[in-house]
């Protein structure tokens, strides 16, 4: 899959970097490291953002926020209480949220939970079809902090997100012993097809899921520029060495 100039999908996996800031002046910050950094795309966790229920202002961030990125992919990210993020958001609002951020022209990547509202995933999916000039991919996700889920429940969760026309799949989870890493690394070997797959065991004893997930089909691995967004995310530049290494790339 072509995102601009980035293809996720082939090659090692593609490194992403969450911006948290709470206002304008640290995103733009956190920005110009993000893109003075090895990573490939980026994330804005807009639930950090603390006039994120102000549409208007949203939109005035995120044409400056593409002015600094020029040709680097975004990816837009309002990750809900329930699933770790900042706070909570109604069905209604996070739908709101998250076609105004697509129809803005300055994303190129929208995540939607699987979880979140019924249908949700198909709902935007229609929206983006009937403005093809957008070029606005969905990624669709699942996280789960606590535990991580047998493999086949894992592989159910990434197909149904198939199903209901998501671009990029996406399954975090939380090992509780080596055998959920490896559980994990196996429903991502499972599911691979035509759809892009991202998937993680978090915490200290995933980590090696981010350096080593391109062997079960892992298509983009998320590092860290200063604060971690999620636990076990590795220095960006550092993760880039690694996957180098591990994909027996020269590193440049």
């Amino acid at each position: 899959m072509l995102v601009r100039q980035l293809e996720i999908g082939a090659g090692r996996p593609k490194i992403c970097v969450s911006v948290t800031g709470r206002d304008e002046n640290e995103i733009i910050e956190q920005l110009k490291q993000v893109k003075a950094s090895r990573a490939d795309l980026t994330e804005w966790r807009v639930d950090y953002y603390t006039n994120v229920s102000e549409l208007e202002k949203v939109g005035t961030l995120l044409c400056t926020m593409r002015e600094v990125l020029q040709d680097m992919p975004l990816l837009f990210t309002f990750r809900t209480k329930e699933e770790g993020g900042e706070r909570e958001i109604s069905p209604q609002d996070y739908e709101q949220l998250n076609l105004y951020a697509a129809k803005s022209g300055y994303v190129d990547l929208i995540d939607v939970e699987l979880e979140k509202t019924d249908k949700g995933i198909a709902k935007m999916r229609q929206e983006l079809d009937q403005r093809q000039e957008l070029k606005v991919y969905i990624t669709a996700s699942y996280h789960d902090f606590q535990k991580t889920p047998p493999v086949q429940e894992m592989v159910e969760r990434l197909e149904k997100m198939k199903e209901q026309g998501a671009h990029i799949v996406k399954l975090a989870v939380m090992p509780q012993c080596r055998q959920d890493v490896i559980n994990l690394m196996e429903a991502s070997l499972k599911v691979q097809g035509e759809v892009p797959v991202i998937t993680m065991s978090m915490g200290e004893m995933g980590r090696i899921s981010r350096v080593a997930g391109g062997l079960t089909g892992s298509a983009v691995t998320f590092g860290a520029v200063g604060e971690v967004s999620a636990p076990g995310q590795i220095e960006c530049d550092r993760l880039h060495q690694m996957l180098c290494w591990v994909n027996g790339n020269v590193i440049i």
